[in-house]
């Protein structure tokens, strides 16, 4: 049983499939049940329509053919109709090239946001230390000229 999510996801993906199965004035007839099973097996989502000089609604070919098949009616509008049935053939498939094309992205545990913050801050760092070190030698010169200033005073 479908829930109304993968109903309406089914809905969307029918939109854009020809229609590809045909029932005509003799109705669900075995070629046409055989016909509809095989494209579900090959398809899982089938789109058919009901000929104008058929005896039967969309809704009752649609019934008919999800009962012989064992598929689920997505939708009825009009004379055309859309079925749906897991198949497993389709599965391996999608499996198979979804390993082939799927690879393992590399995963950087550093992060280069983080790093460039870091370096800015240890560059900014550098600098203060620079200016404190330029600033403390200045004070030093300066007080040791102020005491040669104050015994040259002295001396006088």
């Amino acid at each position: 049983m479908l829930t109304s999510k993968e109903r309406a996801e089914f809905r969307a993906k029918a939109n854009t499939l020809e229609t590809t199965l045909m029932v005509g004035k003799d109705g669900v007839t075995e070629n046409v049940a055989a016909e509809a099973d095989n494209q579900l097996t090959a398809r899982e989502l089938v789109k058919g329509r009901v000929l104008e000089s058929a005896l039967m609604t969309a809704r009752e070919a649609c019934d008919a053919i999800c009962e012989v098949t064992g598929a689920e009616g997505i939708s009825c509008v009009g004379s055309k109709f859309v079925i749906y049935r897991f198949s497993e053939k389709r599965q391996a498939e999608r499996n198979q090239t979804g390993r082939a094309k799927r690879k393992p992205t590399p995963v950087s545990k550093a992060d280069p946001v983080r790093k460039g913050a870091r370096a800015r801050r240890m560059a900014a760092k550098q600098q203060r230390e620079q200016r404190n070190a330029y600033f403390r030698q200045q004070a030093i010169e300066k007080s040791i000229e102020q005491a040669r200033e104050k015994q040259l005073r002295g001396k006088d």
